[in-house]
């Protein structure tokens, strides 16, 4: 029992020093930011550690030899992939644009299976609440959102009257407008909310829920859109309020 407890110890001791060092080997960026060939590489190492761990009457060398040869595939394929940007795009993929002049890219989206609950929560991530507060943002190959923001002085261009004055008709300030909600009043007073932009459509479909949150109807929410003329929620992927009372609108695009 004694002998079995110490060759299960020598064991474990020996594949962490030698997963260690090939992890080292490997590369700084196998720790920080791991691409999808990467991860394959890191995992079939953890497996085959743990393999050589639990089998004791399987031989050492059933670990080592494996994991040596993982380590010389990687090396190869980084080796390569410095040489040739080809064979790098195979491995690490490309990065995708996911939002470009503070317009969406559903299309890409939708071919890196990403959704807007995903762009949002990276948005936040990046201590960024309002998808009109941005000007470029890139999904690197690791999964990670980089995101460059609008410039104080643009940002000010987006907000003023109602009229578009040459500007984007999707991102306007709603601060005061001629549109009703079903009351008697011509003027709806300026929205303010303390909280984060508030998500109005999603997808092409009403978030009710939302709506109700903010004190607003269909009918209210109809009317803004009609005033920038799109005719129908589902023409709309994204749609969502500040707490200025600024409409954020992003089209649909075409597949």
């Amino acid at each position: 029992m004694t002998a079995h407890f110490i060759s299960l110890v020598l064991r474990t001791v020996l594949m962490y020093f030698t997963a260690f060092v090939v992890m080292r080997i490997m590369g700084k960026r196998e720790i920080g930011e791991l691409s999808i060939f990467d991860l394959v590489i890191s995992i079939m190492i953890a497996e085959i550690a743990v393999f050589a761990i639990e089998d004791m009457k399987r031989p050492l060398y059933d670990g080592f030899v494996p994991m040596l040869t993982l380590l010389l595939i990687q090396i190869a394929i980084a080796l390569l992939s410095l040489r040739s940007r080809r064979i790098r795009f195979l491995f690490d993929g490309k990065p995708s644009i996911i939002i470009q002049d503070g317009q969406i890219n559903r299309r890409e989206m939708k071919r890196q299976r990403y959704n807007l609950d995903d762009l949002l929560m990276q948005l936040r991530a990046n201590n960024i609440d309002n998808v009109a507060d941005v000007e470029f943002a890139v999904l690197e190959t690791t999964g990670q959102l980089s995101v460059k923001t609008r410039s104080q002085g643009s940002r000010g261009s987006d907000s003023g009257n109602n009229s578009n004055q040459g500007g984007d008709p999707k991102r306007q300030d709603y601060g005061e407008s001629s549109a009703s909600d079903g009351s008697n009043t011509s003027v709806v007073p300026k929205i303010r909310y303390e909280e984060i932009p508030v998500s109005l459509i999603m997808d092409g479909k009403v978030q009710d829920r939302n709506l109700e949150q903010i004190g607003k109807t269909r009918f209210w929410l109809k009317n803004q859109i009609e005033a920038r003329g799109v005719k129908d929620f589902k023409e709309i992927f994204f749609c969502s309020i500040d707490h200025q009372g600024k409409l954020y609108i992003n089209l649909m695009q075409d597949e």
